[in-house]
């Protein structure tokens, strides 16, 4: 089963860091969220990972080139060319980074990499800045057992203010930031037949769009919900968020 990860995108709404870096790039306790979205994959034995690179696509080559040295302790003997390793962490991935073009849209990048795919019963798609505690051992069974062309996991947001309802000028119920607004999102956790490429035509198009409503509109779409921790990284606020759960041992969605 493969992984397709997109992180190709501007992050524009993350400028402080996406200047010099690609958003799956930007760190959450010292490790890129990609590498935890990986992570979360590998945990129930998804290895094979496809990413689709972009903006600063480089700079995600780089750190999977020089990966066995990011993640180990070594001392490096200048005069004799040679280096020990003292400690040293690997995982079982199996990665292809592949340039899908510095404008490309997400479903454009889809359509890029189904020569990868093609061959396979169905692959596992998601978004390059998004944290989950979600089950894909679940959803995977879900999708497999609907038998459409397409499984999309459900959330439901966080609001960011403070909930106020009124009668008049009364103030009848306060919540701070409730749990969610009662309205299901797209969480960015796929399964997908490689067939779906056939609604896809050019870079131009957004896999949200398009794509995803012929699904929905031809009964190909189904929902897996996930009601446990969801968090995307769309700002600065959203990665001091990640960073202090992080920091402070209750990252939900650390679930290796």
């Amino acid at each position: 089963m493969k992984v397709v990860i997109l992180a190709g995108g501007l992050g524009s709404r993350l400028s402080e860091e996406t200047i010099v870096k690609p958003k799956p790039m930007v760190e959450i306790g010292g490790r890129p969220i990609l590498w935890h979205i990986m992570k979360i994959y590998s945990h129930y034995g998804f290895n094979d990972f496809i990413i689709c690179l972009g903006y600063k696509g480089y700079l995600i080559k780089e750190y999977f080139a020089n990966y066995f040295l990011h993640m180990s302790d070594v001392t490096i003997h200048l005069a004799e060319n040679r280096m020990d390793i003292h400690r040293e962490t690997a995982e079982p991935w199996h990665v292809t980074l592949v340039d899908t073009g510095a404008e490309t849209q997400t479903g454009g990048r889809v359509k890029r990499i189904l020569p990868f795919v093609q061959n396979d019963s169905e692959f596992a798609l998601t978004y390059g800045d998004g944290l989950a505690d979600i089950d894909l051992a679940a959803e995977l069974a879900f999708h497999r057992q609907h038998g459409r062309l397409a499984t999309v996991t459900v959330v439901r947001p966080a609001k960011r203010f403070g909930a106020i309802t009124v009668d008049g000028d009364r103030v009848t119920d306060f919540r701070e930031k409730p749990e969610d607004d009662g309205g299901w999102i797209n969480g960015g956790f796929f399964f997908l037949s490689p067939r779906v490429g056939e609604l896809i035509t050019d870079d131009s198009m957004i896999w949200e769009r398009q794509p995803m409503e012929a699904l929905a509109r031809n009964d190909q779409l189904r929902a897996h919900i996930h009601r446990g921790f969801w968090h995307p990284m769309d700002t600065l606020r959203d990665r001091t968020f990640l960073e202090s759960e992080w920091a402070s041992g209750t990252s939900k969605w650390k679930v290796w």
